[in-house]
């Protein structure tokens, strides 16, 4: 922080954002300055005071040109003062990524008595983003470092109380975490802490998980729409709001829709229901995605679209499912499931697909307490030293292996074909042979589960020995195959015979000229929605950044 004197003792860690001084809070060169001056107006503060607060939507960028700004972070235990996070000194700025949004900020922000500073809006700050690549690249680096930091130390967030192995706990912590937002996990199971917690706030069993918001305030066993709803994520739309273009759906080639949609003047909206990033954004580790050679987790390749979005000015609604498309009038209409609707002109679909359930008995008694569909950080804490399952031969299941293995004590990877070869990349293939914790159990089937409220142990067909073999495994990760998400369309749109979207073809089946659109004019399907599409991230992009010209060529029709 720039109020430490010596910040790599203050966070021994080498990667705390709070290392990277000159990153996190840069200061403005003078020319930057000048310019920057251009896009608002200067406001003195002989008294100091407040210039917004935690809980604030839609606040305004400042730059200190005299004096200082401190932000504060509210506490979260009783009898302790604001934190001071950290103070901007002359030609410091405010802001981390809420400012590219509509949701609620995490901090607060007060100038010094005698400051003097420069008030941006957020329209104006947009379009010094377009207009200034310099400021764009210093205030974004800065942004996400800054939100890195609140990540890593829990500020500005929340405390996310309850048991480990719960569907509800871990649900919630998927959620606050695949959205980025700041949160400490104390797990009544586990961490000495907790009985301190439960003690405060008078808590019983029943009652858990909780969230203890700044304040003091508890949420008792949310929903990820009630808390969504409470901690400000979710975006405003004014019901006479018309948009461009709306998407459904922030996977991979949701977000590339949005990115280049947003970056091409046309006014985006992206609905999403749970998090960005769809079943990439849970995977550990892609590695074969075109400019990262040293792979990246599908969280964070989410997350650097999402906020590239952002930046150019599109609209993320979140954790609000769309239940329903009325095509039968122009604009469309998509309805969301707390009653609001979205208005456009153009509809992506990019809702994806998902994972099939297995078919053994009391499969849904266990999912979310033992059966998993990811495997990220989150999970891999409830697995270090224990066996484990992971069903499925694709690219997912094998990355999934691989990230299991350097946790757990072994992973049984159970595949219903001879072998991997066939659905897998062969650098997953490889590493798979070659990590001895990975026992490969080709021609096995899962056929019973056993446990008392959790997943307590696993029986399934073993191909190589033609055996029953019963283990104490406590988490499987099942990655089968894929469902479209295209319940939602009714009958708007063309289907194949699994669900997926048809394009390229009109309602009667003729050719279309457009590879990406459905069978209604000014409705697109793109990634893995897409019938007979490649089910890679590489290509999803691909497909989501192309559409934009189709969209285009509709609109400048109309």
């Amino acid at each position: 922080m720039t109020t430490l004197p010596n910040a790599a003792a203050a966070f021994p860690d080498p990667a705390d954002p709070y290392r990277r001084t000159e990153q996190i809070f840069p200061r403005l060169t003078d020319d930057m300055v000048r310019r920057a001056t251009g896009y608002g107006r200067i406001v003195d503060r002989p008294e100091g005071g407040v210039l917004y607060s935690r809980g604030n939507r839609i606040v305004d960028f400042f730059i200190v040109l005299e004096g200082a700004i401190e932000v504060l972070a509210l506490s979260t235990e009783d009898g302790k003062p604001d934190t001071v996070l950290t103070v901007h000194g002359q030609h410091g700025f405010t802001g981390e990524l809420d400012l590219l949004n509509g949701r609620e900020t995490l901090v607060s922000a007060r100038a010094q008595p005698g400051s003097r500073l420069l008030r941006i809006d957020r329209p104006h700050f947009h379009r010094m983003l377009q207009a200034e690549a310099d400021i764009a690249e210093l205030a974004m680096r800065a942004f996400i470092l800054r939100r890195m930091g609140f990540i890593q130390h829990g500020l500005g967030g929340v405390i996310l109380l309850g048991a480990s192995r719960t569907a509800s706990f871990l649900g919630l912590q998927r959620f606050l975490g695949r959205n980025g937002y700041p949160h400490e996990v104390v797990d009544i199971d586990r961490d000495p802490q907790a009985q301190v917690f439960v003690s405060a706030f008078g808590l019983r069993a029943e009652q858990l998980p909780v969230v203890i918001l700044p304040g003091h305030k508890v949420l008792y066993d949310p929903g990820t729409a009630a808390l969504a709803d409470t901690l400000g994520l979710t975006e405003e739309i004014a019901p006479e709001e018309v948009f461009d273009v709306a998407v459904v759906g922030a996977g991979p080639a949701g977000l590339a829709s949005a990115v280049y949609a947003a970056s091409e003047g046309l006014r985006t909206i992206v609905i999403e229901g749970l998090a960005p990033g769809g079943q990439a954004g849970t995977s550990s580790r892609i590695e074969n995605y075109l400019g990262f050679p040293t792979g990246i987790t599908g969280q964070a390749l989410a997350g650097r679209a999402q906020i590239q979005a952002q930046k150019f000015g599109a609209r993320l609604a979140i954790s609000r499912m769309v239940k329903g498309l009325d095509c039968s009038a122009h604009p469309y209409r998509l309805a969301l499931e707390d009653g609001r609707s979205v208005t456009a002109r153009a509809v992506v679909v990019a809702s994806g697909a998902r994972y099939r359930k297995l078919n053994v008995p009391d499969y849904e008694r266990f999912e979310g307490q033992g059966i998993h569909y990811a495997a990220t950080a989150i999970e891999g804490r409830l697995c270090p030293g224990e066996e484990v399952i992971v069903v499925g031969g694709g690219n997912s299941a094998g990355q999934a292996a691989m990230f299991l293995s350097r946790i757990a004590r072994r992973v049984h990877m159970l595949v219903r074909a001879e072998g991997l070869a066939a659905t897998m990349s062969d650098y997953l293939v490889q590493r798979i042979a070659s990590t001895e914790t990975i026992s490969l159990r080709p021609r096995s089937t899962i056929t019973g589960l056993g446990g008392a409220g959790t997943l307590e142990e696993v029986t399934w067909f073993d191909g190589p020995t033609g055996r029953s073999v019963t283990r104490p495994v406590r988490n499987v990760f099942a990655m089968i195959g894929a469902e479209p998400n295209t319940a939602w369309l009714g009958s708007c749109l063309s289907l194949d015979g699994k669900g997926f979207v048809v394009t390229g073809r009109d309602a009667d089946g003729a050719p279309l000229a457009d590879t990406f659109a459905s069978s209604r004019p000014g409705i697109y399907a793109v990634g893995d929605v897409r019938s007979s599409s490649t089910k890679r991230v590489a290509s999803a992009v691909g497909e989501g950044s192309v559409v934009v010209q189709s969209i285009h060529r509709y609109l400048g029709g109309m």
